[in-house]
């Protein structure tokens, strides 16, 4: 059972809600919309973050949403306009943003993150959405529990369900390019890709039974999928076929992304941190500034590396 602590969440309830699905509902709890207020951004958890142009903006429990212009050293609340757990957020460009979360919460910015509106929202399904990924201005998609796939042709304003695969496995994460390809990953080794914008999508053979919860999308068609005890798979032909990539952990891979110079960056539970500087061939642990799951990471132009999850926002220096 997953137990609530009113005020807040911890991450084993709030990632277990999220990734494994042992529960769904999660009561609405009414917070007011707050700001330009400075805030203590180690007291919140985040699940994911991205740059809205040279800001960041992050988002997490009960619907917050944090913007820092100064690299992670000081946050701003955004106002929220709902109280749903946000799971997810990308931006297309500086100004054009979209989160998604609880109650198929799908959340669009066009002023770089200091406003948003809700443009849709299925509370009746309890089906949470946990990743969404924008082909341009125009074409999105977004997924979720028991198969949850939204796509959009209109920048977010309107939304429609789609069927894409047989079944109503959970879909927990989803890459893609400006050529058309997309890749998605999920529970008990869920592999989908479409080459033709998300028009068509083939299920690929997976090389792992078990739940994967994030995927990266290096160069040209390397792939990484990762997630349960630790497992990260490489495929160089987009998902057709896969190998095993060795990594020191048998802790949970939650989350990663590219770095600036093109390493590539995968973290998880117990504050781990794993970088590979080979396109994912292989990877070594950095020293982690904390033992809190962290389920996001980013870099910074002083060669920090901010890390995102249980315990707000912690920083990390990457050659150390």
């Amino acid at each position: 059972m997953v137990q609530l602590c009113i005020g807040k969440l911890t991450i084993n309830n709030y990632l277990l809600l999220t990734f494994f699905f042992t529960a769904l509902a999660l009561p609405a709890f009414a917070v007011e919309p707050q700001s330009t207020l400075t805030i203590r951004s180690d007291k919140l958890l985040l699940l994911d973050a991205t740059y809205a142009g040279r800001n960041i903006i992050a988002v997490g429990e009960r619907g917050t949403i944090l913007m820092s212009g100064d690299e992670g050293n000081t946050w701003q609340s955004s106002a929220s306009p709902t109280p749903m757990t946000l799971t997810a957020i990308t931006f297309i460009d500086k100004q054009h943003g979209w989160a998604v979360g609880h109650d198929a919460v799908i959340l669009s910015s066009s002023d770089g993150g200091k406003n948003w509106q809700q443009n849709f929202a299925a509370p009746e399904k309890q089906m949470p959405l946990l990743d969404v990924w924008f082909e341009n201005s125009h074409t999105g998609f977004a997924v979720g529990a028991y198969g949850s796939f939204y796509q959009t042709q209109d920048g977010g304003r309107t939304w429609q369900a789609r069927k894409v695969l047989a079944d109503d496995m959970h879909i927990n994460t989803l890459v893609g390019g400006a050529d058309g390809k997309i890749f998605l990953a999920g529970e008990t080794g869920l592999m989908a890709r479409s080459l033709d914008h998300g028009k068509n999508w083939q299920t690929l053979k997976s090389p792992y039974a078990g739940s994967f919860f994030g995927a990266l999308r290096l160069h040209g068609d390397i792939l990484l999928a990762f997630g349960l005890r630790g497992h990260i798979f490489r495929s160089t032909d987009f998902g057709l076929h896969w190998t095993a990539v060795p990594a020191p952990t048998k802790s949970s891979l939650m989350g990663g992304s590219m770095l600036a110079d093109g390493a590539a960056v995968i973290v998880g539970y117990d504050g781990l941190i794993l970088i590979s500087k080979d396109q994912g061939k292989t990877f070594s642990q950095l020293h982690t500034p904390t033992r809190k799951a962290l389920a996001a990471a980013l870099s910074t132009a002083t060669n920090q590396l901010l890390l995102f999850g249980e315990a707000g926002v912690a920083s990390q220096m990457l050659n150390e």
